[in-house]
């Protein structure tokens, strides 16, 4: 592999509950440091857990008290003024699924899951219709960015 002019400072780990998406770990470590660095953020550890829809309903549930079916739950665990923190869950069923619903495909709807949730430790919402445009507008260029650092079509 060739050398990137990027590296990886914070942790990103990658946990498997019930599905496993092929992913390419460092790729997408690199990726995310980046962005948060674009951000002026530095990522201490972030946790991605890949489920079932059903799973992540349970998690739904159990600590937001929402029963529906959700691609994607951000647990912030960071302190103000530190490094970032946190939990991602992504359900791989809901992933697919959207991919199948907005016309794209999975690899890259698991990427803007990914990004959107950083963006969400980061500070962005997706409440109203303007922090919508802004957190979508966001995904697009980093979606880009990961596509120009790792030569994706």
């Amino acid at each position: 592999m060739e050398t990137l002019p990027y590296s990886i400072k914070g942790i990103i780990e990658f946990n498997y509950i019930n599905k496993r998406p092929r992913i390419n770990r460092e790729q997408i470590s690199l990726w995310l440091n980046h962005v948060a660095k674009t951000e002026k953020k530095e990522i201490g550890q972030i946790s991605y857990a890949f489920c079932s829809d059903q799973h992540l309903l349970s998690v739904n549930l159990e600590y937001l008290n929402h029963d529906y079916y959700t691609d994607i739950i951000t647990f912030d665990l960071s302190e103000a003024g530190s490094a970032i923190e946190g939990d991602i869950y992504i359900s791989v069923d809901r992933v697919i699924n959207n991919a199948k619903t907005l016309n794209t495909n999975k690899d890259e709807e698991l990427l803007r899951v990914m990004v959107h949730g950083l963006l969400h430790l980061m500070g962005y919402k997706d409440k109203t219709k303007k922090q919508i445009v802004e957190m979508r507008t966001k995904e697009a260029l980093y979606l880009h960015l990961y596509k120009t650092m790792f030569h994706v079509k």
